[in-house]
């Protein structure tokens, strides 16, 4: 298989999470404290792929300087893109309740922002997916897994909430199968990309992936899954960076 294939096709595998995650979100009646449980476990899965996986490689490529440069850039791009989208509706993408999501009605454009919202936290996973596969051996499965176990949360919690704000199962469907394919899309850019980047410039775009991961996970699901299971958050995330941490040495 080559390799810009099998880079796409581990992409779309993880962004496929999502729609698994919409389905038992929309017509599944999960109870709030549940999703909000299962979506700290999945920051800490993720959480745990970019310390080990994601920030631990930029640094072997590159060293301290380019891997905190990229991380620095990468939380500085998602979070200035964050406020533009939460100025228009964006903001609680990832909650389950109808009230913290705005209808089309009370906001215009809210569900194109959420939209955009819901790619801009996928797409640096994903990217990461592919380039691990440049260098001809496997793909990293913790990354792969990592990423597969958090998209299934947010795509629980948000299409729950899309649900109960009136949205149609036809956008919610759409919305997630396209995110999914953009992913798939997204790590086979990031293999014919950077195919022949220097270790310098991998390093810089592995540790900017991570730091918009970071930015995202400390930006919208902890606090979103704060809300709802507030004390059983941290040990739930632990729970997840015990499990990636496992995966990982396995």
């Amino acid at each position: 298989m080559p390799g810009w294939w099998e880079a796409g096709a581990w992409g779309l595998l993880a962004g496929s999470a999502l729609v698994i995650g919409a389905a038992i979100g929309y017509f599944g009646r999960v109870p709030r404290r549940v999703i909000a449980t299962i979506m700290a476990f999945g920051a800490g899965v993720l959480l745990s792929a970019v310390s080990f996986e994601l920030i631990a490689e930029a640094h072997e490529l590159g060293g301290l300087m380019p891997t905190a440069i990229g991380a620095a850039s990468g939380a500085l791009a998602y979070t200035g893109a964050n406020v533009l989208l939460a100025r228009r509706g964006a903001r609680h993408r990832m909650r389950s309740e109808a009230d913290m999501q705005p209808t089309e009605q009370e906001m215009p454009g809210s569900g194109s922002a959420i939209a955009v919202g819901a790619l801009l936290d996928g797409v640096p996973e994903s990217v990461v997916i592919g380039a691990s596969l440049i260098a001809g051996g496997p793909v990293s499965l913790v990354t792969v897994v990592a990423v597969f176990l958090s998209n299934v949360p947010e795509g629980l919690a948000s299409a729950a909430g899309m649900r109960r704000a009136g949205r149609s199962r036809r956008y919610v469907f759409l919305l997630w199968s396209a995110i999914a394919v953009a992913s798939g899309i997204s790590a086979l850019a990031g293999y014919l990309l950077l195919g022949g980047a220097s270790p310098a410039v991998m390093s810089t775009i592995t540790a900017l992936a991570a730091g918009g991961i970071i930015a995202m996970l400390s930006d919208t699901m902890l606090p979103e899954a704060y809300e709802d299971a507030h004390l059983l958050v941290g040990l739930a995330a632990v729970v997840g960076f015990l499990t990636a941490f496992a995966l990982s040495h396995a």
